[in-house]
């Protein structure tokens, strides 16, 4: 008895074993023993027939077995199936959508804008000639507002220019497809001032012949473009200069020049007596101008000496 169990359960174990490989063969076809074994078209002939003398010995020991296959995994099958077939057609329509066109963003806008090749802080000065550095690889124009068909001047990349303005209160400068406003400001009238360098005419007894020998007052004159300016002086000086200080001003120095002599000195004073102050002093003006030759701004200042005598 227990050789048969032992002989029906190594059947059982060879049956099952064949029959997975059997099912691991088909490919879609149904879980159906009896259909595996009468398609011969699918099943190879050899595995048939050993399946059959398989099931014949069973049957012959009296065990009765059967293989239940759940009837829905089909179904699920079909609708997963159909699912998938579903999924796939909506890929391929959002594959035929053309992408959206992207609207232009105003950062590319600003990207592509140039720096201004002139600095836009510096200032022009009006009724003067003026400088510009083109400090970009493209070529710079400046314009007048009121004259945008022809440039003033034209600077090459990497260039400098000089170049005059008149009245304008401000210029266009175009680079490219791009332009920028610079502000033009007036050309300020020169300024001329006078500094008294000696304390000789602060005492009681001031001499002509000491005053003659040094530099008794200096005269600074300030202003933008002083190279376009006209200088001139009157009165009984001698003048020296100019020279130009650290900030490009003009320096005069200034000495009195009346006379060389005691005679020549008393002649000077025989025709401007009325010179002389209620304290017994001699007082001699002169006097500096100073003119924009462009502009046409004239500005004059004065100062004066004084002395009692021509020499001790």
């Amino acid at each position: 008895m227990i050789n048969r169990n032992r002989d029906s359960k190594f059947v059982i174990y060879q049956v099952l074993y064949i029959f997975i490989i059997t099912v691991l063969v088909l490919k879609g076809a149904e879980i159906d023993l009896r259909r595996v074994i009468l398609e011969d078209k699918t099943v190879n002939v050899s595995v048939k027939d050993s399946l059959v003398a398989i099931l014949d010995s069973l049957y012959s020991l009296g065990i009765d077995f059967s293989i239940q296959i759940d009837p829905n995994v089909i179904k699920e099958n079909e609708v997963l199936k159909d699912k998938l077939a579903s999924l796939s057609k909506r890929v391929k329509e959002l594959n035929k959508i053309p992408p959206e066109e992207e609207e232009p963003e105003e950062i590319v806008e600003e990207l592509t804008k140039q720096q201004s090749p002139i600095s836009l802080k510096q200032t022009f000065i009006q009724n003067t000639w003026n400088i510009a550095t083109n400090h970009g690889n493209i070529p710079t124009m400046i314009y007048d507002p009121n004259n945008p068909s022809s440039p003033i001047v034209t600077i090459p990349p990497g260039e400098e220019r000089k170049f005059d303005l008149t009245d304008q209160t401000e210029v266009i400068i175009k680079f490219g497809t791009q332009e920028e406003k610079i502000k033009v400001v007036p050309n300020k009238p020169p300024e001329v001032n006078i500094e008294r360098v000696t304390t000789k005419m602060s005492s009681s007894d001031i001499y002509v012949k000491e005053l003659q020998r040094i530099t008794a007052f200096t005269v600074t004159i300030v202003d933008e473009r002083p190279n376009q300016l006209k200088v001139t002086y009157l009165g009984p000086i001698s003048v020296n200069g100019p020279q130009k200080d650290s900030r490009g001003n003009l320096v005069y120095n200034v000495s009195l020049r009346i006379a060389s002599t005691e005679s020549q000195f008393d002649d000077w004073v025989d025709r401007h007596g009325d010179l002389q102050e209620a304290d017994g002093r001699y007082k001699a003006n002169f006097f500096f101008i100073a003119v924009d030759e462009k502009t046409k701004d004239r500005v004059q200042v004065g100062d004066s000496f004084y002395f009692t005598d021509f020499s001790k």
